[in-house]
């Protein structure tokens, strides 16, 4: 699995379609293919999974709490076979996480939240996935 890297790979992606939600993520999908077609230049040079993780400062404050999410995002993603076919995907954080309820910008209980609700995410995803194949 490859990171995205550039601001187009990550636009390309975003503007594809969304596949799941949960409460405080969201994950979008695009196939490679139709990725690279429609800005012209090849984005993405490896017919491999390609994922990227989009934290914005908006939602997670500390930089702690912005890389403890992005390293479980890549971490689990890296275990699950829904993420191994030739596409690309980004993991978007849509929303906080309560800093009453998660006072530590790192703490283990947030690290634990943020994995059972990707975890989620990307379940449904599956689901999704085998129901729509013929």
């Amino acid at each position: 699995m490859r990171r995205l890297q550039t601001r187009a790979q990550f636009q390309a992606v975003l503007g594809g379609m969304t596949v799941s939600k949960t409460a405080h993520f969201a994950l979008h999908a695009r196939a490679l293919a139709s990725a690279s077609e429609d800005s012209g230049a090849l984005l993405f040079p490896e017919p491999v999974a390609w994922l990227g993780a989009m934290v914005p400062k908006r939602w997670a404050r500390r930089a702690v709490t912005r890389n403890a999410i992005k390293r479980q995002i890549y971490s689990l993603a890296a275990e699950l076979p829904v993420l191994a076919e030739p596409m690309a995907h980004v993991v978007r954080l849509r929303s906080g996480f309560d800093r009453s309820q998660f006072p530590s910008a790192s703490s283990d209980a947030l690290k634990a939240a943020v994995r059972r609700e990707l975890q989620q995410l990307f379940a449904r995803a599956r689901a999704l996935a085998v129901s729509a194949t013929p």
